[in-house]
């Protein structure tokens, strides 16, 4: 029996380890780069998995180790299996480690992005359709089933942020859609795992149907990703609704999505390749600098017990190098195919292939036109706490979310004025923590704040409330509840907006807004340069 005795206690499986070896895993010719903050934590982390001593099994002393209490790798498949539930998929460093694990330390390890493209700058032949050649040409590809994820796990901080976005489908019937904020955490429950974190939910203008969706161009999306970058957070994923009532009366929805239709269908599995394209994971053992993504996919869908459940996932590798060459297409009568296209004098495809049963028994190659698309899924838990997190404050009126305009909420200084009498806390940070109403102090077209509100969001950020009463003493603030009085709503405390510290002269020196045509008109006057009416 072999016996280990180990450096540090057991059970102390946050140990960290040389980082020096880590560090110089980088392939030789391979960008430098920097990797996202929880990759660099996790990095540094020993990984292993610690056991206790087993009573029956061991038959050695308190400090000793035997093969029935050694620590396991976090690689290890039977610890994975046998979790409740069972991981199907380990962790990306876990797999890291598994690569580098060996006697050379990962010496030799480099992780390639898959390309269907033609290689260019090959002299020897005329360039395609004319010619190509073993030099050139892409290798054939065979969809297997990927055996690591790039995020274990996906966690909505408060069941909020999901209420209200499920509404929009509550009160039209239409599918909708919005980008996940948030940001990655480490995942306990899995070895050297990754949590996205959902902090809100930016909705970008589109047209939702009852069975479809189209996603519109959206002007804000840069200033929206700056701002929430400014908040500590960052764009970890999309979700959308997939939603039929089946009984109005009972509240429940229709079970559509399972193991006889489909989870995602071939069109949403190119949508989220496409998106995770866009956020592709710095990757230091890669040679271009990145390798995979860890964005993520949520549909809310009806459960088995037609209940609204949300489900997450992910696209392979293998399907995001299908999607990023062009090579991927959906099936226009089944939504669970996919087909890969065929060669052209336009582009060159590589044949893709999938493995499968026959009713044999037997394994076969089949060439992947069509393609069931389970080939390509990686499914991820989503989960809520058991104790909600707040990053942003709750209200009982909220502030509206943007692009609702068909539902009647508008976001304009009139909600904004709504919104500030009907909140009347004495903390100015519980009323201005509200990631819509941020985004509309910084977007509106009257007064946009983008280049003044740096405080604002740091103060939100570290939760500071003496910095958010410092912005609000300044001329920004002042004009914006001038803007709100214009609108027939009194802002409680605005009357001794001077003696707190703010400048008078802001509140009085401000354009106004037409009570009738929403014309704004210059300070000093009283009659509408547009509509010639009264102000008041």
């Amino acid at each position: 029996m072999l016996f280990l005795y180990p450096s540090s206690p057991a059970g102390s499986s946050s140990e960290t380890m040389d980082t020096s070896v880590s560090q110089s895993l980088r392939p030789a010719g391979a960008p430098k780069v920097v990797e996202d903050e929880i990759d660099q934590y996790l990095i540094k982390q020993d990984g292993k998995i610690y056991r206790n001593r087993d009573q029956q099994l061991c038959r050695h002393g308190p400090l000793g180790k035997c093969v029935h209490c050694v620590p396991l790798e976090p690689f290890d498949e039977d610890y994975l299996n046998h979790l409740e539930p069972p991981v199907k998929h380990m962790s990306f460093h876990a797999y890291i480690r598994k690569l580098t694990g060996g006697a050379d330390k990962g010496k030799f390890v480099a992780l390639e992005n898959i390309s269907c493209k033609i290689k260019s700058g090959c002299e020897g032949h005329p360039p395609w359709p004319e010619g190509i050649c073993t030099k050139c040409q892409p290798s054939a590809i065979t969809l297997n089933r990927q055996k690591y994820r790039h995020v274990d796990n996906i966690m909505f901080e408060n069941h909020t942020i999901a209420d209200r976005f499920l509404d929009f489908w509550r009160k039209t019937g239409n599918q909708h859609l919005g980008y996940l904020y948030g940001r990655y955490t480490e995942h306990k429950d899995i070895p050297l795992g990754i949590r996205a974190e959902v902090a809100a939910i930016y909705e970008p203008p589109q047209i939702g149907t009852q069975n479809s969706l189209e996603i519109l161009e959206d002007p804000k999306a840069e200033v929206v990703d700056e701002i929430a970058a400014k908040l500590g957070l960052r764009k970890v994923g999309w979700i959308f609704t997939d939603l039929v009532s089946e009984d109005t009366r009972k509240g429940t929805v229709r079970y559509s999505r399972n193991k006889d239709t489909y989870y995602l269908s071939a069109e949403e599995c190119i949508t989220a390749g496409n998106f995770q394209n866009q956020q592709p994971n710095i990757c230091r053992l890669s040679p271009d600098g990145h390798f995979g993504s860890k964005f993520v996919t949520v549909v809310a869908t009806g459960g088995p017990d037609n209940q609204v459940h949300f489900e997450g996932y992910q696209v392979s590798n293998q399907c995001m190098a299908l999607v990023r060459d062009e090579c991927l297409l959906p099936c226009r009568d089944a939504p669970e195919l996919g087909y890969a296209k065929e060669s052209s004098s336009e582009q060159y495809v590589p044949d893709v292939f999938y493995k499968d049963i026959d009713k044999f028994g037997n394994e076969i190659t089949q060439l992947a036109r069509p393609l069931p698309v389970e080939y390509l899924i990686i499914d991820i838990t989503t989960t809520f706490p058991k104790d909600p997190v707040y990053t942003f404050s709750i209200s009982q009126n909220p502030f509206p979310i943007e692009n609702r305009d068909v539902l009647g909420e508008t976001q304009d200084f009139h909600s904004l004025a709504t919104y500030l009498s009907q909140n009347t806390s004495s903390v100015f940070l519980d009323i201005i923590s509200d990631f819509h109403l941020l985004l509309f102090l910084v977007t509106n077209e009257v007064m946009p704040l983008r280049d003044s509100i740096s405080l604002l969001l740091e103060a939100v950020r570290t939760k500071n409330e003496e910095l958010a009463q410092t912005w609000k003493k300044s001329e920004q603030w002042a004009t914006i509840e001038q803007l709100c009085s214009t609108v027939g709503v009194q802002l409680p405390g605005l009357q001794e907006y001077g003696a707190m510290g703010g400048s008078p002269h802001a509140v009085s020196a401000a354009m106004w807004a037409c009570q009738h045509c929403t014309f704004m008109n210059q300070p000093g006057t009283e009659h509408c340069e547009m509509c010639s009416l009264p102000r008041t």
